[in-house]
């Protein structure tokens, strides 16, 4: 069984930083990629970012482009989200997630392990 334990959401002004950070525990825990969704009251869960594990290929969702930076540490188990120049409409629950297979990376159903989430609110 793997888990999955998100860190360092908080309440931040626009135009700010956050840095969060997924720790993964287990013995199977042996991952394709990792990634960060998020999940704003009232919409769906949107793909935000992913990292293969291996070879540390970055995607990104067009919205935050040049904004966020996902990095990894293989020998901690620990995927990153660097959030930069931060605005209002970034404000969600932000989950982290593992899968052990390639493929779309935007389809939740194509992910095999979820984190509890952490929380970012954007001020204005």
């Amino acid at each position: 069984q793997v888990q999955l334990v998100e860190s360092g959401g908080g309440l931040v002004q626009a135009g700010g930083s956050l840095r969060l950070s997924c720790a993964a525990s287990g013995r199977t825990f042996n991952p394709y990629a990792m990634g960060w969704f998020r999940q704003a009251p009232g919409k769906e869960r949107e793909f935000v970012a992913a990292i293969t594990w291996s070879g540390g290929t970055t995607y990104y969702t067009d919205s935050v482009k040049g904004r966020f930076t996902i990095s990894r540490d293989n020998a901690k188990n620990t995927v990153y989200l660097q959030m930069n120049s931060l605005k209002p409409e970034d404000t969600a629950v932000y989950l982290c997630a593992g899968r052990t297979y390639s493929g779309n990376y935007y389809y939740t159903r194509n992910w095999n392990y979820w984190g509890q989430g952490t929380q970012v609110t954007v001020s204005s």
